[in-house]
Parts: C-alpha cells; structure tokens; sequence
C-alpha cells in the first residue's frame, strides 16, 4: 500500500518526474540573443556580490540567486523575464517555476559565454581564411576583432592584440588544460591574469560569436589588480612598459622562475645576448690621470650574459632647429641602423649619477618570436618628449645573422624574421593614441585595429607610421613567405 512507501522516495519520484516533464520551457522565444554579453564582470546588478550570479536572457542582466526571496526571482516575477543562464555553471533555468531547462537550441549561448577548442580547430586556425557572420549580421575574421577601449585603455589594447596573434602563444591559451592545474600558493592573485588572458584569446577566436567585437573589461580588471594599479583603464598608460610587465607577470603567475623554470611565454619570446661593459673615468679628470686609472681593475671590460624578452632600438635624436625648406621633411633611419648597437662591435655610453660607462652588445640566441621596442620617449626633468623619426624596414626577410656571435652563427640554422605586428603611436607624448597592424596569417592579409574599428590595409602603408612596437617571425624550416607583401 502506498503508506508503506517511505515519503521523502516519493517525493523524490514525484519531483524526477516533474523535471522530466518541465524540460521544454514554453518562454525560449523570449529569449533576446541582441542583448546578451558576457565581457563584463559577473555579478548581480543589485547586490554586486560574484556568488551564484544569473543572467536573464531576456533583458540581458545579472542577478544573483534563484530561491524564493533572491534577485533572480524577483526580477522574473516582477518584468515576466523567465529564462534564466547561471554563469558558473552554464545550466539554464525558467522562473519563478524554477526548473531546468534542457534545450539544445541554447548551445549558441553557452558557447558565446565559454568558448572551447578542439586541438584540431587550434591547428587549422591559420589555415584557413573563411569570415563569421556575428549574431547582428556583421562579418568578422576570427583574431581581428576590435576590442572596446572603456575610457584610455588603447595602450594595453594594442599590445592584447599583438599578443594574440602569435600562434604558439595564442594556441596555449586557447586550450585551459595547458594551464588549470598549475599550482600557486594560497591567496596568489597573479594567477587571475593568466585566467582572464585565456577567457580573452578564446573570445577573440570565437567563430561563433554574437558581436563583432570583444570588450576587454574583465582582462583590465584583472591589470588594475595585479599591476597594483600601475595600469589603469581610466589613464593612458606605455605600451612598452605594460609589455614588459605583463609578459613578466604571465611568465612568473605560469609558475617561471628567472632562471631555471621556462613557461610557453619564455619559450616564445626569449632570447640571450652578451652585455661587455667598461667604466669609464670622470671626464673633468687631467689626461694623465685617466690614463692611469685604465690600467685599474675596475676599469677593464666585464662580461655578462643575460636574457631579454624585447630588444630596445634606440633612434638617433631629431634635428632640433628646421629651416623653412625642411619644414615638413620627418627624420628617417634605416631599421639596420638602429640594429647595429647590437652587432657587438658599437659602443653606447651610458651615465649614472656618479658614474659613466661604455657598454656593447651581441646577440646569442634568437628566439622564435622577437619583440623590438623602438625607443621613442626620452624624459628629462620636466616633461616627456617623443622622438618623431620614421623608421623604413622591410615587411618581411630580416635577416639577423650579423648580430650573432660567430660561433653562434655555426649552430643557428635560422636567422630571417618577417614581421607579424606593428604597434603604432600617434600624437603627443602623454595623451596620444595607439593603433596596431596584424598579419592575419588564414589570408596573408593585414589589417589596421584602432579599438573597434577594423580595416585592411596595404602592407607598404605600414613602413610610414611611427612605428613604437614590433613582433617578429622567425622562419624555421624553409617556410616560404606568405604575406601578401
């Protein structure tokens, strides 16, 4: 008899029954896919608390919760928004009825907030050059999509931008698997930055999303906390400098060491060179004095070997005085000119406070990718002034031999770079904006990213721009040059 049934199995039966029944929800029309984005931070619009965050998929909020009292549920009762997505675990439920929903027609939804690839996918990324259609109807390229400067964060744009289109960079964080189970100790938020940086690459790749573009607000956050806020959203910030941190930033959070422990970022990107260094005396000391002192210990030349994640190219200083024919003619250097303070042979004076040295350079290890920073800000006591010279280089085929010790050339097969980013600054030096050209390696294309606008653009226009960062390619392998140059 049905009192011997103990009541909580019956009702568990009643309720399984209940859910099967509940799967198809009446309200999936309702849903607007137009509103829906899920760039920015997940937490309710009322309480602004992270814990159990919803999204209504009507009006495209977030609330949290979905029991009888929480903000979820209100919102349903009160709007007659019922189709609800939790974002952490990425279930579908309608309210106020409070049921799961299971409908395969949603796939789009939860693939636009959590985007996977296969290894597959990863290596066909380059192969192929077939646009995506957004939700809106717009066409995009997947990896050339414009991110949303939120108020004067272009500077770390750009450099977001070039990153992700250094394939070996770009597939390690496509895929969460290379980097989830790294450990960190207990209370370490540098981790957050590797998190958000792959959330960041899947959105930029995704073939399949609703918008053509990507807001990077959860990414900046994530800057604004690890940096300590030495980079902010709200204040234009150096390329360069941002950079160098967070490459460094990554390469430590992925469990690197200085020394001994590589990450994908070190394997990328690193390279050695030898730094040969002199001391120099005073230079208000008599002749026979600083002869004296060059036969000293500490005046002979010292060498040290160092790694380098970017080259700095210094530019020759720009004419100060201009005489009226020369009134539009901009300074320009050859891209090998600025590279020859690394041939091991140019001698570079450099001054500290108390002291002046001579050092030069030579290159020991070329890495797969290399970032040259031309050095286009000086600061001086006052204010900051920008070096305005054009530097005329070549798209592709750089080759780099000459800068490697000789018997380092015997064992370095490849040594030719063609360029794959171009970070470009324009106007003065603290409130000017960036703009970067991508090689869109599918098409052989480039194209020009200005925060949301996306244009293509002819490869000879890029040697005009002043250019600030650079990455380039090595080719391994007899790879023949595919750029549309």
């Amino acid at each position: 008899s049905l009192t011997a049934v103990p009541l909580f199995l019956y009702q568990n039966g009643r309720e399984d029954s209940e859910d099967r029944r509940s799967r198809h929800c009446p309200y999936l029309d309702t849903i607007n896919r137009s509103v829906l984005d899920f760039d920015f931070e997940k937490l309710c619009s009322i309480s602004l608390s992270h814990i159990n965050a919803y999204a209504c998929l009507v009006c495209g909020k977030y609330f949290q919760g979905r029991g009888l009292k929480s903000h979820a549920y209100i919102h349903s009762v009160q709007f007659s928004h019922h189709v609800f997505l939790n974002l952490h675990t990425l279930k579908f439920y309608c309210l106020p009825d409070n049921y799961e929903i299971i409908d395969s027609s949603l796939e789009d939804i939860t693939y636009v907030l959590k985007p996977t690839f296969t290894k597959q996918q990863i290596a066909n990324l380059d192969k192929q050059a077939k646009l995506s259609r957004a939700y809106d109807g717009t066409t995009y390229l997947p990896g050339i999509v414009g991110l949303n400067n939120i108020k004067a964060n272009d500077y770390a744009n750009a450099v977001l931008q070039a990153l992700s289109n250094v394939p070996p960079l770009r597939n390690y964080f496509l895929e969460e698997d290379n980097y989830k189970n790294i450990k960190r100790p207990p209370g370490d938020i540098m981790f957050l930055l590797v998190q958000r940086f792959g959330e960041l690459m899947r959105k930029l790749w995704n073939p399949r999303n609703f918008k053509a573009h990507v807001s990077p607000h959860e990414m900046l956050q994530a800057v604004v906390l690890c940096s300590k806020k030495t980079f902010q959203i709200t204040k234009q910030g150096d390329g360069v400098d941002f950079l160098s941190w967070f490459l460094n930033a990554l390469h430590s959070a992925l469990g690197g060491t200085k020394k001994k422990k590589k990450t994908i970022v070190t394997d990328v990107f690193q390279g050695s060179m030898r730094i040969f260094t002199k001391k120099l005396p005073h230079p208000d000391l008599p002749a026979e004095e600083k002869e004296q002192l060059l036969h000293n210990d500490e005046y002979q030349e010292t060498m040290v070997e160092s790694t380098f994640m970017y080259l700095t190219l210094d530019l020759p200083t720009a004419p100060l005085y201009k005489d009226e024919k020369e009134q539009l003619i901009i300074p320009q250097v050859p891209l090998f000119n600025i590279l020859a303070k690394f041939n091991g042979i140019t001698e570079k004076e450099y001054k500290t406070y108390k002291e002046n040295f001579l050092k030069r350079f030579q290159l020991t290890k070329l890495p797969p990718y290399l970032i040259f920073c031309i050095k286009r800000f000086t600061k001086n006591n006052f204010f900051v002034e920008k070096n305005p010279t054009i530097v005329n280089f070549p798209i592709t085929n750089v080759d780099l031999r000459e800068y490697l010790s000789e018997e380092v050339q015997a064992v370095h097969k490849n040594t030719t770079y063609d360029l794959i980013a171009n970070i470009v600054h324009d106007g003065k030096p603290s409130e000017g904006s960036y703009r970067i050209h991508v090689l869109h390696h599918g098409t052989g294309k480039w194209y020009e990213l200005q925060d949301l606008q996306v244009t293509d653009i002819l490869p000879q226009m890029i040697t005009l721009s002043e250019a600030y960062i650079q990455i380039w390619k090595r080719r391994d392998n007899d790879e023949t040059n595919q750029q549309g140059a």
